[in-house]
């Protein structure tokens, strides 16, 4: 009879959660983190060390993001301007490399030697950071600091697109997966690259570039940049050189689709930043990929025809890493990652295959077809994918570098007035610093007016100084009346163009911290994320190590 009983029992809740939508065996937490970024990563540490239980969500079997999938010349110009866990981790990258037996083929003073320039010293001894590692380096410390912390971490499980967020009034009560699980907590951190959990809960966001009129800037929107050619003459934009009947090259514009200055929904350009290495012991070959599409590599071929002097390092980065590695920069895809943002799961993977395939076949192109320069060809075939990176994806990043996709419009929005030194705004309730330049990528090619072809959308080298600056704690809160339990580090609300200095590695690092505090500490104080007191949360920031504050911000 017990036997039976104790099958009625699991008949009676199964039937409950069928009839009541909930699954058996769902589970709770104080913070649930979606998104094992090097963000979420910070953050779930930080909210676990303030005696929380934490729920890590991974959408694949890593953590780390980029920062452990190929981006490892992290972009740091002030290092002593990163501090608390961020600080930390880099600590532990210093200590690993302090090793003699970390150097399996080259010594640790000759590598410091070789990455000087493209690194901005790529340490500091006096601090004990290091920010050049390898990949699988740095997702075994993330992993031994998530253990050490006591977080739950969860592989391989994504958000349910269409009904995985729950809501009861202004805040999520729990989210749902793909696989079926659900997950209950107290307070969210959306710290992906997407923020689907953002839109999943009716969060106001924006895809794309604002006009300039919008938050009165002079760096957004649309445009033009240089004609790509030689100085005399410009790369011919058609299939058939010449022949306009033939069409145009893949991913180039007829014309400019509006004004410079003006609104759109682009975002700049997406890559993979490959791991290569010239280690024959180490040296897997580039191959030719099955979906290798000549076309896409022609504007590069005929721009080597008019300048056959260019160097490989020209065309892509190819900044040293630890034990004869790189981080290979600049295998930009212009213009195939529109529909990105607001794919759904296939249309993401259809999108990353096609970077994949793109980046493998620039560099076997690089490397082997006759129009490239033979010089290029030689340098080009000394290189090769790592066996010892990645070794559960071909030796190839699992994560594409998704450098911009939707941004929240929050209680604050960050803009150029308050990245640019002139004329400064200093953000209200700082909780990071933000360093870098104004840095957009290419985001399309276009033909113009006078038939020439040219780049578009890039910021770069226009000599816009930002210098340390004030990122908001309310920038990273949605606006109360839309949900008062989440909090948003990465997809954060900021224009495009401040967003293009914002979206550094390191500085999501930090503000995945300080949104773990603010979650902890909302849930001590019994209050909404936005009613938190800035003063307590400074408080702990500060104690935990945090930088948030710089002496040249008004």
């Amino acid at each position: 009879m017990k036997k039976y009983a104790n099958y009625f029992l699991v008949l009676l809740i199964t039937c409950f959660s069928w009839l009541t939508g909930c699954e058996v065996g769902k589970t709770s937490y104080d913070i649930c983190v979606y998104g094992a970024t090097a963000s979420g990563v910070m953050a779930a540490i930080q909210a676990a060390r303030m005696d929380k239980s934490v729920l890590l969500i991974s959408d694949t079997d890593h953590v780390g993001g980029v920062a452990t999938s190929g981006l490892t010349a992290t972009d740091i110009n002030r290092n002593t301007l990163i501090g608390g866990i961020a600080r930390e981790f880099y600590q532990h990258i210093y200590a690993y490399y302090e090793r003699p037996e970390a150097w399996r083929n080259q010594d640790r003073e000759s590598f410091f030697v070789s990455s000087l320039k493209r690194t901005f010293t790529g340490k500091n001894d006096s601090l004990s950071m290091q920010w050049v590692y390898e990949s699988h380096v740095a997702e075994e410390i993330m992993k031994e600091m998530l253990e050490k912390a006591g977080v739950t971490v969860v592989y391989n499980e994504r958000l349910d697109l269409e009904k995985g967020v729950e809501k009861e009034g202004q805040q999520i009560a729990r989210i749902r997966t793909e696989q079926g699980s659900s997950y209950a907590a107290k307070r969210f951190i959306d710290a992906s690259y997407e923020g689907d959990l953002m839109k999943l809960a009716n969060i106001s966001y924006v895809i794309g570039r604002e006009a300039n009129s919008t938050y009165g800037e002079f760096h957004n929107g649309i445009v033009l940049n240089e004609v790509i050619g030689n100085g005399e003459q410009s790369v011919d934009p058609y299939i058939i050189k010449g022949d306009s009947s033939s069409g145009l090259l893949p991913f180039v514009d007829a014309q400019l689709w509006g004004s410079e200055g003006e609104a759109d929904k682009r975002t700049q350009a997406f890559c993979y930043r490959m791991t290569l290495t010239n280690d024959p012991e180490n040296r897997v070959p580039i191959e030719k990929p099955a979906g290798y599409n000549p076309l896409w590599h022609e504007v590069l071929a005929r721009f080597l025809e008019l300048n056959p002097d260019k160097q490989l390092q020209q065309i892509i980065t190819l900044t040293p890493m630890p034990n004869k590695k790189t981080d290979t920069n600049h295998l930009d895809f212009f213009g195939a990652s529109f529909d990105y943002p607001e794919g759904d799961y296939a249309t993401r993977e259809e999108i990353a295959q096609r970077h994949r395939d793109y980046a493998l076949g620039m560099l076997w192109f690089l490397g082997n077809d006759e129009r490239v320069p033979e010089h290029i060809r030689t340098e080009m075939a000394a290189w090769g994918l790592p066996k010892d990176e990645f070794a559960d994806n071909d030796h190839f990043p699992y994560q594409l570098y998704v450098r911009e996709s939707r941004r929240m419009i929050g209680e604050y929005i960050m803009t150029e007035h308050n990245c640019l030194l002139a004329n400064r705004v200093a953000a209200s309730d700082p909780v990071a610093v933000g360093t870098y330049m104004l840095d957009c990528h290419i985001v399309s090619r276009v033909v113009d007016a006078e038939g020439k072809l040219r780049n578009e959308g890039s910021v770069y080298g226009r000599g816009l100084r930002t210098g340390p600056y004030q990122i908001s704690y309310q920038s990273i809160t949605p606006k109360a009346e839309e949900c008062e339990n989440l909090l948003v580090p990465i997809c954060l609300s900021a224009s495009h163009i401040a967003f293009s200095s914002i979206r550094m590695e390191p500085v999501y690092m930090v503000l995945g911290q300080s949104a773990g505090t603010a979650a902890a500490l909302s849930l001590d104080e019994q209050c909404t994320v936005q009613e938190l007191d800035y003063g307590k949360l400074r408080a702990k920031l500060l104690q935990d190590g945090q930088i948030i504050t710089v002496p040249d911000v008004k």
